[in-house]
């Protein structure tokens, strides 16, 4: 019954609301997309290509981080960002292809 299946996935139906809602912002889709391109960035490097300050940008890569978008990686006293899963940057190109935003 399709109920079911609907009920059954609730777990995959929340996660998927949480982490729409955690991409939900344009410098957060900047990021994203700058990050699909680079494989991996410094918080300097997408501070200066955003033209945004430090701590904002900061915010936002922690937040993303906190909610399993992100990881990074150390190296020496650089930390390096890397997206977890490209799934999250194709979502965004499915919904720049989509009618919703013509």
């Amino acid at each position: 019954m399709a109920t079911e299946k609907v009920l059954d996935d609730e777990k995959k139906i929340e996660r998927a609301a949480y982490v729409l809602k955690a991409v939900a912002h344009p410098l957060r889709i900047k990021i994203i997309q700058m990050l699909n391109e680079n494989k991996e960035l410094n918080v300097s490097t997408i501070y200066k290509n955003l033209n945004a300050e430090q701590s904002l940008i900061s915010h936002h890569l922690i937040n993303m981080r906190d909610k399993g978008i992100l990881e990074i990686r150390r190296s020496g006293k650089n930390i390096y960002y890397f997206l977890v899963d490209n799934a999250v940057s194709e979502i965004i190109e499915c919904i720049y292809r989509s009618k919703i935003l013509n």
